[in-house]
This record gives C-alpha cells, sequence and structure tokens, in this order.
C-alpha cells in the first residue's frame, strides 16, 4: 500500500486523528504521499513545508474556499490517489531590499506590494531590465503565476491563466495612474523590477504567500524552475478543468 503522511489545519484535527487510525502515517520522511487536511492557506504552508523533498501533495478540503483542494471523502482515498491527475506548480522567487540588505522568499501564489500607509504607493515597473511604468500611483501590485492566478489576482481583475501556461500575470491594485493601466501578461522567464519611489514617505510592504517584508525600496521577481511542486487531483477535477470552469462561472 502507497505509504501516506496526513498533515493538517486546526480545524481539521477530527479528520486527521481519523485518517491516521485507518491507514497509518508513515511520516513526513518516509511517505510516498503527502494529503493535506485544510484549506488552500493550508495547501501553500504545506507547499512551502515539503519544498525540495519530491513528495506529491493531495489535498482534501476541510476549509472554506478549497479551490487547489480536493473533496474530503475517507472511504475511497486510495482509490482516488491511484487514479489521481498531476499538476506540475513552480513557485516565484522574491528578493526583496530595503535599508537592512535583501531577504529572499518563494510564492507558489503571487508576490505583492502594498502600501502600508493612507498615502498611495508610488512604483516604477521594469521587466528585463526596461522600464515599463515609470510611476504606478497605486494601492499596491502583484505578480502571479497561473497557480495563484484565482486568488488574490483575481480579485484585483487580473487574468486567470491556464495551469500550463508559461506566463505570468503583473496586476496593478486599485490603481490611481495611468488609470486605464489593467496590468500585463508576462512571459514566465520574465524578470520583474519594482523599485518603490518616495519610499520613506509611502512605505510599502512586500509579500511572498505569506511572507512579508516591510518598508522595502525595491523588489527583484522571476520564477524558479529549479523547484517543481506536484499536486494529485481526482481523475476528471484537475485543476486545469477547475482553472477553465472558474471563467464561466457567476
Amino acid at each position: 500500500m502507497t505509504k501516506l503522511h496526513f498533515t493538517a489545519a486546526p480545524q481539521a484535527e477530527d479528520a486527521l486523528a481519523a485518517l491516521r487510525a485507518r491507514f497509518g502515517d508513515a511520516g513526513p520522511d518516509n511517505a510516498e504521499i503527502v494529503v493535506a487536511l485544510g484549506g488552500d492557506g493550508f495547501m501553500l504552508q504545506t507547499l512551502h513545508s515539503f519544498t525540495g523533498r519530491g513528495k506529491p501533495i493531495y489535498g482534501m478540503n476541510r476549509g472554506t474556499v478549497g479551490f487547489l483542494m480536493n473533496e474530503f471523502h475517507q472511504d475511497d482515498l486510495m482509490r482516488r490517489l491511484d487514479a489521481a491527475e498531476r499538476a506540475v506548480i513552480h513557485p516565484l522567487k522574491m528578493t526583496a531590499h530595503n535599508q537592512k540588505g535583501a531577504v529572499d522568499a518563494r510564492a507558489f501564489n503571487e508576490v505583492s506590494l502594498l502600501r502600508e500607509t493612507r498615502q498611495a504607493a508610488k512604483i516604477r515597473i521594469l521587466v528585463d531590465g526596461k522600464p515599463r511604468i515609470s510611476e504606478l500611483i497605486c494601492d499596491g501590485v502583484l505578480v502571479s503565476t497561473p497557480a495563484g492566478s484565482t486568488a488574490y489576482n483575481l480579485s484585483a481583475h487580473g487574468p486567470i491563466l491556464p495551469i500550463g501556461a508559461d506566463l505570468l500575470a503583473l496586476t496593478p491594485i486599485s490603481a490611481f495612474r495611468p488609470r486605464r493601466w489593467r496590468g500585463a501578461l508576462l512571459p514566465h522567464r520574465a524578470q520583474v523590477r519594482f523599485e518603490v519611489l518616495e519610499s520613506s514617505k509611502r512605505p510599502v510592504s512586500a509579500v511572498a504567500d505569506d511572507f512579508e517584508v516591510r518598508d522595502v525600496t525595491a523588489v527583484d521577481v522571476v520564477e524558479d524552475r529549479a523547484i517543481a511542486m506536484t499536486l494529485l487531483y481526482d481523475a476528471g477535477h484537475n485543476l486545469d478543468e477547475r482553472i477553465l470552469a472558474e471563467q464561466f462561472s457567476d
């Protein structure tokens, strides 16, 4: 039988105990598949926890939205795992600069820059070293992966990207100037640099998934193809289908 390791968000402790009692738990080092119980936020935590360990992750929804998760059922778990379809995703690498130096972090959903005070941020955007927006006045701006395109990016009116698309979404958050700029689609190889203008007067934070760096002066973002994580989905309900269906939902 396939060796499993179960991990759970606090609200899924009862489900965790039931599954371990039924299927056992090989532990994080010996398991062939990691089963994550929770919502999308917990899935992101699990992806970060198991980065570089080469273990596929199968999520079951015990949270609110659960876009990245499968439905929760105990009875046919092994059959579902045997028939599961795979989706390979890559994170973004964020290098955030402030007065203390540079900090690196990874993001499987998005890297976002957000104003810290009542004053709008002023941000210069460069793509592959070439200035594209000399001064974006906004609440913030983000770069999203395909896997994250239905999360914060979609809430900010950014495009939904198919999971296999070699693209990144660059999306403004409540842009004031240029008022009509709605963002851009970038090739996955693009190197994006954000330079914070008037950073002492208009402080900005940078967030990679749930990791925040305050008072940044510049942020570099690239896709990290050296890291590949595999998500498992029930047959017929893979991530491609979910992303496609999201574009036709109410």
